[in-house]
């Protein structure tokens, strides 16, 4: 079950429970994350859980739902002007400590438990699996979890990893052909989870991703896939999309398993 509705109820659990000793014995009671949503939302859950004062800070235009969500745990909101980066710096440089999501890896070692549950569920030989990829957490979560499952002999094989991005936003995608990424000047998508256009994991990505493919989807690809799942019952909000926007535009065949990472109600 995920409480907030996201996938990073995961990593947040993992993380929070890590570092709840530490900061306790330092005397530390306020935490701040960078977040443009479901993070923040997530660690504002868990947070609130244990007992701490927690500050999320976001960029100006980030979902308002999503803030509303952060707020209703009780969490602090501060709004950033300026880039992804610029949210990171303020979240970095104010009083408290630094649970990033992204920089802690205790988050990604909270991600892997996707990677058990799929094997759980299906067994070896594992199906090709879609994700969406911005800052990054998952994508190195799930592959370091089916890496732990391949050298423990549970799988013969790594299964194949396809990661999705955006038009707008596509570093990872762009670097693994390549190719030189220029970033619009104001993200418009409609995709706002996947804002990343500089992400400091970026390079353990590429390496992580040697052999494996990248998929770059537009609006209008994003959109009919929402609106194709919404038609099968299945509400996930459109950076979720991505990934079965990714899968329906390769046409792709064999046994596949698309990642739907946050609830359609955001």
């Amino acid at each position: 079950l995920s409480p907030t509705l996201s996938y990073k109820d995961r990593g947040s659990v993992t993380l929070i429970s890590s570092l709840i000793d530490y900061i306790n014995e330092k005397g530390i009671k306020r935490i701040n994350e960078d977040s443009s949503g479901n993070a923040g939302a997530s660690i504002a859950a868990y947070g609130a859980r244990a007992g701490l004062d927690v500050h999320i800070y976001v960029p100006e235009n980030a979902n308002k739902f999503k803030i509303r969500l952060i707020e209703s745990f009780g969490a602090k909101i501060h709004k950033i002007k300026g880039s992804r980066n610029d949210v990171t710096d303020a979240a970095r440089n104010a009083e408290g400590f630094f649970a990033s999501h992204v920089l802690n890896p205790e988050f990604r070692d909270g991600m892997r438990m996707i990677s058990y549950e799929i094997f759980r569920d299906l067994k070896d030989p594992l199906p090709r699996i879609f994700v969406p990829v911005s800052a990054g957490t998952l994508l190195l979560g799930i592959v370091s979890g089916f890496k732990h499952l391949y050298n423990s002999g549970k799988i013969e094989k790594m299964p194949e990893i396809i990661a999705a991005q955006t038009e707008q936003v596509s570093p990872l995608c762009h670097a693994m052909k390549g190719k030189k990424y220029i970033p619009p000047e104001k993200i418009t998508s409609l995709a706002d989870a996947l804002i990343s256009t500089s992400p400091l994991l970026l390079d353990e990505m590429v390496n992580t991703m040697k052999d494996q493919k990248c998929i770059i989807v537009n609006e209008e690809e994003i959109i009919e896939a929402r609106n194709i799942l919404l038609r099968k019952g299945v509400s996930v909000e459109y950076s979720s999309a991505v990934a079965y926007a990714a899968f329906k535009k390769g046409n792709f065949s064999g046994e596949n398993l698309i990642i739907l990472t946050g609830h359609g109600i955001k």
